[in-house]
This record gives structure tokens, sequence and C-alpha cells, in this order.
């Protein structure tokens, strides 16, 4: 048995009004319910936090230092990161701007950094390098032609203690992606 639908023609408007009001409040809940859980399971890898990456030199999606662009001394800003998830092996770090004019410009990549490392200091070479677009293996500061571009620092864990001998940037994504087991992201932005 159900309502019968005249009921809803004979309520008076104090009836509809709680009527309303009970079920938006419902929904609300569902709504919230439904939020929390997507928020905690989006957050989480398997095993537990996101791997995060950061530096002291610059906050996340603000502006790069001119120190670490070729309008300074063009070196590599410190790097640290922690909860690092089970199984990492190794390490593999990569700096690219998107908003080059002939495309992604790569600008640092890295790999073979020791499982245990948790810092990458200034100025130093923590592990083996691939030769970026400015045609050297060394770190190649911002420094873009014009406007603000975007730089995005991005740290593998990986599931290999190494990936080889790379010869290319296309071999470096290549196996980087075959061997991910998390990845930790910084922004940072620079005009000249």
């Amino acid at each position: 048995m159900g309502i019968n639908p005249l009921y809803y023609l004979t309520m008076t408007k104090k009836e509809i009004q709680r009527y309303f009001i009970i079920t938006l409040g419902l929904v609300f809940i569902v709504f919230i319910v439904g939020l929390q859980s997507f928020t905690k399971h989006k957050n989480k890898k398997s095993g537990g936090v996101v791997m995060e990456l950061y530096t002291t030199a610059f906050n996340h999606e603000e502006f790069i230092p001119k120190k670490y662009s070729c309008k300074g001394k063009d070196v590599n800003p410190e790097l640290q990161w922690e909860n690092v998830p089970e199984g990492t092996k190794s390490f593999a770090l990569s700096i690219k701007d998107p908003d080059a004019p002939i495309g992604t410009f790569v600008h640092w990549l890295v790999y073979d950094i020791d499982k245990d490392v948790r810092k990458i200091k200034e100025n130093s070479v923590p592990g083996k390098q691939v030769e970026n677009n400015f045609g050297k293996e060394d770190y190649g500061g911002p420094c873009p032609p014009s406007g603000v571009h975007r730089y995005y620092f991005r740290l593998h864990a990986l599931d290999v203690e190494s990936l080889g001998n790379i010869n290319s940037m296309d071999a470096f994504d290549k196996k980087v992606k075959e061997h991910t087991l998390a990845r930790a992201e910084l922004m940072g932005k620079f005009q000249k």
C-alpha cells in the first residue's frame, strides 16, 4: 500500500514546507556522507598517505626565485619528499615546462636515485642524468622566451633499483611510467 497521489493535493502549506525540508535534509546528509567517503579514498594510495614533494625555495604554484633560473645561478633548488610507499626501490625526477612554444620542454631528468634518499641538495646531482632540451645532462633552470611559464617537478617512486642505461627523453618517460608506484608533484612559475 502506498500513499494516495491525491494526498499531496490536500496537504497544507505548512505540511508541504516540512516535507520539503525533511527531503532536502536527507539529500544533504547522503551528499555529505558520499563526499567524505570519496575524499577518504581519493587521498589514499595503497598502504596509506600520498607521497609529497616540496622545497623551501618556493611554495607550490608560486614563483621560482631567479637564483634557480638562467637569469641567476642556474642551479637546482633543494627538494625534499616524504610518505614514500612500501616497495620503493629507487626514485626518478623530471622537471618540465608544458608552456614552451615548441611543446613540453625538458629541463632535467634524473633516475636511479637511491631508495633511502629523501632530499636533493641545492646544486647537486643525485643520480644518473639524461640529456635535456638544452642539449646537456645537467639541470637547466627556467628560461622562458616570454610570459609566465609553469615548471612541473615530478618525483616518481619506482619498483626497481635501476632503470639501466637510458639514452633519450622518450626512453626515460617510458621506463619511468612502467615502474612507477607513486608520484609527487610540485609546480613553480617563472617569468623573465
